[in-house]
C-alpha cells in the first residue's frame, strides 16, 4: 500500500488523554466538580478530541468509579467529542447508556502486558473485541482501537515491527476506525520508532493511525517526528503531562500536550488549540493534584504570565 508522506498536510487532531489516560494513573483522585472544571478548560482551549472517562471495574481504576456520573454532566455544545476505554459488553453498555461519542479498546502486542492489564492474552482480548465492535458500529459510534508496546514490553522484551503491523492490521480488520500505536513504557527512540511506522504503514494508510507516546526517557517529543514525516496526523497527548505507567517504574505520562503544540506550532503546523490557555489549564490542575507541572513548556509560560502579573502590580503600585 503506498504511504502518505511528507507535511503538506499542516493541519493536526490531538486526542487530549489527560482526563482519562493521565487521571487514572495519577496518585490523587481529582473529585468529580474539578474534573468536570477540566474538562470545560480543556474544551475552552480549544480541544475537540477528549477522553474522559472508562467504565472499567471500580477496584482496579478508582479514579474512574463516577465516569456514568461524569458523562451526564458534560457540556454537549459545540464540535466536542468524548471519548470512553471499555474492556467488556458491561463496559460498552454502560458507555452507550452514557453517550460517549467514541469508545476505546485496549490490547497490546505482547501477551505479558495484556494479562498483566486486562487479565486476558493478546488472541482473547481480540476474539472479545470482536462483537463490542460490531454492537457499537450498529449504534453509529466509532471505535478506537488502542494498541500497546509497540516498541517493547516490560514483560516480553522488544517488538518486532511486523508484530505490531499485523496487530493493527487485525484491529483495522474488526472494524476500529483509527488505530493508536502506544509506546505504553516511554523507551522507544526515533530510530526504533521509524521503522515500526514504516512496517505499519505498509498495511494501513496514515489517516487510519495515531501515535501515542509516553516521555519516560524524553524522547516522546523526538518520536513525533518521524510519524509527522510519514503523515501520521492524529497525536494523543495529556496535559501538564498527566499519567504514567504502573508496570514501567519511573515511567511518565503521555507526552505533554503543552509541549507537542509548541513543537507543531513551531513547525508551522495548525491544532486549533490556544497554547496560552492549555498552559494555564495544565499548571490549574497540577495545583489542584499536589504534583509539579509536567510540562516544561507549561512551566515556562506560568513563569512568564507570573512576571507581567508582578509588572503589572509594581506599576499599579507607583
Amino acid at each position: 500500500m503506498k504511504r502518505e508522506s511528507g507535511m503538506q498536510d499542516d493541519k493536526v487532531s490531538l486526542v487530549e488523554m489527560g482526563p482519562r489516560d493521565g487521571l487514572q494513573n495519577e496518585a490523587n483522585a481529582l473529585p468529580l466538580i474539578q474534573r468536570l472544571e477540566l474538562i470545560a478548560r480543556l474544551v475552552e482551549s480549544g480541544l475537540q478530541r477528549i477522553e474522559v472517562g472508562a467504565f472499567v471495574s471500580p477496584r482496579r481504576v478508582p479514579q474512574m468509579a463516577d465516569s456514568a456520573e461524569l458523562f451526564k454532566a458534560l457540556p454537549r455544545k459545540g464540535p466536542t467529542r468524548y471519548g470512553a476505554l471499555v474492556p467488556n459488553l458491561q463496559g460498552l453498555q454502560a458507555a452507550i447508556a452514557a453517550r460517549a461519542d467514541e469508545i476505546g479498546l485496549f490490547t497490546a502486542c505482547s501477551d505479558g502486558f495484556t494479562r498483566a492489564n486486562i487479565g486476558i492474552g493478546v488472541e482473547e482480548s481480540l476474539v472479545r473485541f470482536a462483537p463490542l465492535v460490531q454492537e457499537a458500529r450498529r449504534l453509529g459510534i466509532k471505535v478506537r482501537g488502542y494498541l500497546s508496546t509497540v516498541i517493547a514490553c516490560p514483560f516480553d522484551g522488544p517488538t518486532r515491527p511486523k508484530r505490531v503491523a499485523a496487530m493493527a492490521e487485525r484491529l483495522l480488520d474488526l472494524g476500529c476506525h483509527e488505530i493508536s500505536l502506544g509506546d505504553t513504557i516511554g523507551v522507544g527512540t526515533p530510530g526504533t520508532v521509524a521503522p515500526m511506522l514504516d512496517a505499519v504503514l505498509h498495511e494501513i494508510p496514515a489517516g487510519r493511525l495515531a501515535v501515542h507516546f509516553h516521555d519516560t526517557y524524553g524522547q516522546g517529543l523526538a518520536n513525533l517526528l518521524p510519524a509527522l514525516e510519514r503523515g501520521i496526523r492524529t497525536i494523543d497527548c495529556s496535559v501538564a503531562g498527566l499519567g504514567g505507567c504502573p508496570y514501567a517504574p519511573g515511567a511518565s505520562g503521555n507526552v505533554a500536550s503543552e509541549e507537542v503544540i509548541y513543537l507543531l506550532h513551531g513547525l508551522g503546523m495548525s491544532t486549533g488549540v490556544d497554547l496560552d490557555k492549555l498552559a494555564a489549564t495544565g499548571q490549574w490542575v497540577s495545583e489542584r493534584l499536589g504534583r509539579p507541572n509536567g510540562s516544561r513548556v507549561g512551566q515556562a509560560l506560568h513563569a512568564n504570565a507570573e512576571r507581567l502579573r508582578m509588572r503589572l502590580c509594581q506599576s499599579s503600585s507607583h
